[in-house]
């Protein structure tokens, strides 16, 4: 795995080492056990999906992680990539709207003793604006642009790795950078992700 992510293009060793020692099989049902390892992503359930080890080691090192960053990830899902956060970072803060799979990513953070993990079932698109400002945010669902609410979440200088684009096919890993009052944003590469949408608080409350 670690191979074909150097072949996707990452190069940060600690990144690098942070998904080589992190256990993938342990977040992927058990039906897709066999492919833990491989480089695809796979279904969990609610038509959600754990991304492809190549994509999350190139959004993690787009986000130039120090062992002293605050983290804002939207979207925990199985916590894959929220686990590798927490293995760079100083406290990553996490938000998904499927409850179920908020409740299974807190088991699986608990057996990994990541306990720099805050987490919250809710409305990603709202950031979390009682814990902002953030020097990075990661959003693992497709916007249609920049979410401005989230962008203002981000302290100066910070970074925000988010995948723009209405349709899978041509979807685009956009790197946003806080300047001041402004922002400057630049074209990573072509990832495809599930639509990032607001919670249904009631359907998700059952």
């Amino acid at each position: 795995m670690v191979l074909a992510l150097r072949k996707a293009g990452v190069t940060d060793t600690r990144v690098l080492t942070v998904i080589e020692q992190l256990p993938r099989e342990v977040f992927v049902p058990a039906p897709f056990r066999h492919a833990a390892f491989d480089d695809v992503a796979l279904p969990i359930g609610h038509g959600q999906t754990l991304s492809r080890p190549a994509v999350v080691g190139l959004m993690t090192e787009a986000l130039q992680l120090t062992p002293r960053t605050k983290v804002l990830e939207i979207g925990t899902g199985s916590g894959y990539q929220t686990s590798v956060l927490a293995m760079l970072s100083r406290r990553v803060y996490t938000i998904e709207r499927h409850r179920p799979l908020l409740a299974m990513a807190e088991q699986r953070f608990d057996q990994l003793k990541l306990f720099n993990i805050t987490t919250k079932a809710g409305d990603g698109t709202l950031g979390w604006k009682e814990q902002a400002p953030f020097q990075s945010i990661i959003v693992t669902a497709a916007a249609a642009d920049v979410p401005p609410v989230l962008a203002d979440q981000l302290a100066e200088g910070g970074v925000m790795i988010v995948p723009i684009g209405n349709d899978a096919s041509s979807q685009a890993m956009l790197k946003v950078v806080r300047v001041g009052t402004g922002f400057t944003t630049k074209e990573m590469r072509a990832v495809p992700f599930v639509p990032l949408v607001p919670a249904d608080t009631k359907k998700e409350a059952v």
